[in-house]
């Protein structure tokens, strides 16, 4: 399979096939994804302002990757490849959740994915891809929600819906 294709599943993560990733998008089939979250020592998560020129939701900020595993790839190993293409660094991640969501997003796009949620830790400064990165930072969790709050229009529609639950899973971890 190749990197233009992503992973179809049922409700219960089961591979029921592939299909070209701009087909599965234009018509809102449900397929694996993941996203990934870094966090450094003080707690900060560090945040991307995807490309303008992404194929959707470009110049909007989200977590610190996001992509589609490969077919026979681990959702571990496929956020570790996709963080050192968009990011320009290395981390190792640990699942944490997943969670099933359908947007409609901009250019007649629609997300159906069933998103697994990582978590990794780097005080590493990133060297990001400009091709994948806008830019990027690394802020408090009270700070992003604080803009959620404000300009919810500026983060990505899968950021916005599983932060609640990376913010609780670092409660007990940092001290905010």
């Amino acid at each position: 399979m190749s990197d233009d294709h992503v992973i179809l599943v049922d409700e219960s993560d089961t591979e029921i096939g592939t299909m070209e990733k701009m087909t599965a998008h234009r018509l809102g089939v449900l397929h694996r994804a993941f996203s990934a979250f870094i966090f450094n020592s003080k707690g900060e998560m560090l945040l991307q302002q995807r490309a303008l020129s992404k194929y959707h939701s470009g110049g909007l900020w989200t977590n610190t990757c996001c992509s589609h595993p490969r077919l026979g790839e681990s959702v571990e190993n496929a956020a570790e490849r996709r963080l050192m293409e968009e990011m320009g660094m290395t981390s190792t991640f640990s699942s944490q959740f997943s969670f099933l969501y359908r947007a409609h997003l901009d250019s007649d796009l629609i997300e159906h994915e069933l998103d697994h949620v990582l978590v990794g830790y780097s005080d590493d400064i990133p060297n990001p891809n400009p091709s994948e990165v806008a830019s990027w930072r690394y802020v408090s969790l009270n700070a992003i929600r604080e803009e959620i709050d404000a300009n919810q229009h500026d983060f990505t529609e899968w950021f916005k819906i599983c932060f609640d639950r990376v913010d609780s899973l670092q409660t007990s971890i940092f001290d905010r």
